[in-house]
């Protein structure tokens, strides 16, 4: 009765964060500042639910993990409304302190390693025989660096097929290294996320693996 009882909160949860999806999905395809833009920005997000909707029940993630995808989504919801370099709150931060540039894209890129690294390190330590230590640090962290590189090109193509249509996608704000800088904060949010999120991940896995086994 214990376990129904906890299963049901579990998904009570999960349904709660699929309604938070749903709601800021829907208020950012409101009038946003570029539907092209939005498209593109948002399509991570779009995917993820797809995947999560998948393998929800062939492979369930902690708490912890499908937590840090809303947040991550929501951050790219947001950055799809406004555009990175538009984003007001951050427009108000530069303005106020007098900051050279809107930096809601480089926090989106911090989380773009931060998120992933608990994802990945669930992945690795469920599917595969890597166990908690350096090697499974590095390759998560190396995931994480691909990840971020693969976007960076994935904004160059785009960007070559649709010449200026994709400059508020690529939000380089005049910076020309905008790219490298959005590599190093992604291994710089994948670094940080494994020395503060390490611990509490292990507490997340050791109660889902003892529930459903690895």
């Amino acid at each position: 009765m214990k376990l129904d009882g906890a299963k049901n909160e579990v998904d009570k949860l999960h349904m709660i964060m699929l309604f938070i999806f749903i709601a800021v999905f829907v208020w950012s395809i409101i009038n946003p500042k570029d539907l092209f833009t939005w498209f593109l920005e948002v399509l991570p997000a779009i995917i993820g639910l797809v995947t999560i909707l998948l393998t929800y029940n062939r492979f369930r993630l902690t708490n912890l993990a499908y937590i840090l995808i809303l947040i991550h989504s929501i951050i790219l919801i947001i950055g799809g409304h406004y555009t990175y370099a538009e984003m007001p709150i951050f427009n108000w931060l530069r303005d106020t302190f007098h900051l050279s540039r809107n930096y809601y894209d480089r926090l989106g890129h911090f989380v773009q390693g931060f998120i992933p690294a608990i994802i990945i390190r669930e992945i690795l330590l469920r599917k595969s025989p890597l166990r908690q230590g350096k090697l499974l640090n590095f390759l998560t962290i190396s995931v994480c660096l691909a990840i971020s590189a693969s976007y960076e090109l994935l904004e160059w193509w785009v960007a070559k097929a649709t010449g200026t249509a994709a400059e508020a996608f690529l939000g380089t704000q005049g910076d020309v290294w905008d790219t490298q800088w959005d590599m190093f904060l992604a291994l710089i949010g994948s670094i940080c996320s494994l020395l503060t999120l390490s611990s509490i991940h292990n507490f997340f896995l050791q109660g889902l693996c003892s529930k459903r086994g690895r």
